[in-house]
């Protein structure tokens, strides 16, 4: 399988099978574990069904491959698509927006302004929204001059979510990212991360959020110690510990979907990056024959990497 089948299908198998125990508590999914594909449950919906994490990564998939560039007019009107007319939906219907993402889209629509100013920049605009969406970036950007793929992120974090503990969650995902398909591991990729983020936002007040990210061996965490909610700094910490307390693919998404809560964003999350470092080899075949339109997927999937070139 390519990289970009790795990481962008490894996302979306991580958004499906959270999708049907969103919003459940740890201690009711500690009583009843995810360990397999199954559907219903939260939005009853069939096995395989994935959510706006994978909509709106494939909307700025879709974006980069017809453009050629990071063009936020474009990708602004893709999300407006998909909120107003269901565009790259499983099954056409909208449903699990985030507030902050929709009133985005709104504002970006309604009021004409500027796509990169549309995202909320108050404290409170910190859902996961722009993470869960970012990692085509890393594929995109990846032999771009830092500085400029930094900026470009950035700029398409603040679509929706202009805040900057949400844009430096963006860019330490991507950079993570990105040293994955350089090969690291993920302690070295992991390191330089750390390093590339506190070079530049050494004296920025908001890395603070940003600590534990930066300085403790997740390793030394347990489960009671990583939030699973829908603050971008909670879905970065457990993908993060779910990575580096697992062996496989498949044993990080389920263990990071069984922290509960925004199960389908934590599962997206931690399952690009499990699958750009272990691939998706070993992940049960009738796992991603059973994703909602798989075959759109992966001829996405085959348009986006043709066009990066490889």
């Amino acid at each position: 399988m390519s990289r970009v089948k790795d990481g962008i299908i490894g996302l979306c198998l991580g958004d499906a099978l959270g999708v049907p125990v969103e919003f459940r508590s740890r201690d009711a999914i500690t009583k009843n574990p995810v360990v397999d594909m199954i559907g219903y449950g939260t939005y009853n919906l069939p096995p395989g069904s994935w959510s706006d994490d994978s909509t709106m990564t494939f909307c700025l998939m879709e974006s980069l491959a017809d453009r050629k560039k990071v063009d936020l007019y474009d990708l602004s009107d893709r999300f407006a698509n998909w909120l107003y007319e269901a565009y790259w939906t499983p099954y056409g219907e909208v449903f699990d927006i985030g507030n902050a993402t929709r009133l985005a889209i709104i504002r970006a629509r309604t009021k004409k302004m500027r796509p990169e100013l549309a995202g909320g920049n108050d404290i409170s605009s910190n859902g996961n929204g722009s993470l869960m969406r970012i990692l085509p970036m890393a594929y995109f950007m990846r032999n771009a001059v830092l500085e400029e793929r930094m900026r470009a992120v950035a700029d398409v974090s603040s679509i929706t979510h202009r805040h900057p503990i949400s844009i430096i969650a963006c860019i330490y995902y991507v950079e993570m990212a990105v040293n994955l398909l350089e090969g690291l591991s993920l302690d070295d990729a992991l390191a330089r991360t750390r390093a590339v983020i506190l070079a530049h936002y050494s004296n920025d007040l908001h890395l603070k959020h940003f600590e534990r990210l930066l300085y403790v061996d997740f390793r030394s965490l347990n489960e009671n110690d990583i939030e699973s909610s829908g603050y971008v700094i909670h879905t970065l910490e457990a993908a993060i510990w779910s990575l580096l307390m697992s062996g496989s693919y498949k044993e990080a998404v389920l263990k990071a979907i069984n922290l509960g809560e925004d199960t389908d964003t934590t599962g997206a999350v931690t399952g690009g990056l499990a699958g750009l470092y272990y691939g998706l080899g070993e992940v049960p075949s009738d796992w991603i024959d059973r994703l909602a339109r798989i075959n759109d997927i992966n001829d996405l999937c085959d348009i986006f990497e043709s066009m990066l070139g490889n």
